[in-house]
């Protein structure tokens, strides 16, 4: 039986307490996956380019976990939707 377990290698951790005004991350070169944990308060994100607003995107909850594997990740942006948001990010290779 062949196994199929693929190790994930974490490439670096970022957390986010500014999003007043949507951010993008800061990604690792060789990143695959990213794991995006809100912390405090909810926030929204938006990955086609244009920037999310408190009220427009995908919303995200507090302890909700985004694991992200598109292409795209340079475009992905975040916005907290209450004041007081922070995010998590680790970047897995």
């Amino acid at each position: 039986m062949q196994d199929r377990y693929q190790k994930e290698i974490a490439l670096g951790y970022q957390q986010i307490t500014v999003l007043t005004a949507a951010v993008g991350l800061t990604v690792p070169t060789g990143t695959r996956m990213i794991r995006i944990i809100p912390e405090s308060q909810a926030v929204r994100w938006r990955d086609d380019g244009t920037n999310p607003t408190a009220t427009v995107g995908q919303p995200l909850a507090v302890g909700a976990e985004l694991i992200y594997t598109a292409n795209a990740a340079g475009v992905l942006k975040f916005i907290e939707q209450t004041a007081g948001a922070k995010l998590n990010v680790t970047y897995y290779a």
